[in-house]
């Protein structure tokens, strides 16, 4: 297994290493949930610890009442990357293990860091996190291959955004996805 994919598995179920916060190259970037001292304020972090167990997806209690508090399930709420996957996350890794499970979010993890190098104009990263962690791998893969194709030399970073957050924004209409980070309550 891939020890950093490892150490960017939340406790919760969310993967750091499609949140803006890591992919950051600020002074403020998040290292992850299971490295650095921010852990340490997180309630679902400390309880796995407390219990011995390395994600909730192994506590006899999943889901239980904390964890969907802290996920804002019942709010609607997402905090710098969406909290929708992280209870299908957990169920994912209870079916086939966290090794298999964390290859899958390797490659969300590979598209959204290509997506951020070749297309950011400086605003776009949360859009590229959240398709990263809301799309389909498979089919986002296919539709930056798509944006690599129809990339032109010339075009300038704001060109270059614009072109990959319409394609996106097709595909997650397509989909039925709404990729925008729910900060107040009342869900998508």
């Amino acid at each position: 297994m891939n020890t950093e994919d490892r150490d960017l598995a939340g406790c919760c179920g969310l993967f750091c290493g499609i949140c803006p916060r890591y992919q950051s190259k600020a002074p403020s970037r998040c290292p992850g949930c299971q490295l650095g001292e921010q852990h340490s304020y997180c309630s679902i972090y400390r309880c796995c610890q407390r219990k011995g167990v390395f994600t909730c997806a192994e506590c006899d209690q999943f889901p239980c009442e904390r964890l969907l508090r802290v996920l804002g399930v019942e709010r609607g709420l997402d905090s710098f990357v969406s909290h929708r996957p992280a209870i299908p996350n957990l169920e994912k890794i209870r079916e086939i293990g966290l090794e298999a499970h964390l290859g899958d979010q390797g490659e969300r993890r590979r598209l959204v860091e290509e997506l951020i190098a070749g297309y950011n104009d400086g605003r776009s990263m949360t859009f590229f996190c959240s398709a990263g962690a809301l799309l389909p791998p498979g089919k986002l893969g296919k539709t930056l291959k798509a944006i690599r194709e129809e990339t032109r030399e010339e075009m300038n970073p704001k060109g270059r955004a614009r072109l990959a957050r319409k394609a996106i924004g097709e595909l997650a209409r397509v989909e039925d996805v709404d990729l925008r980070l729910r900060r107040s309550g009342g869900g998508n």
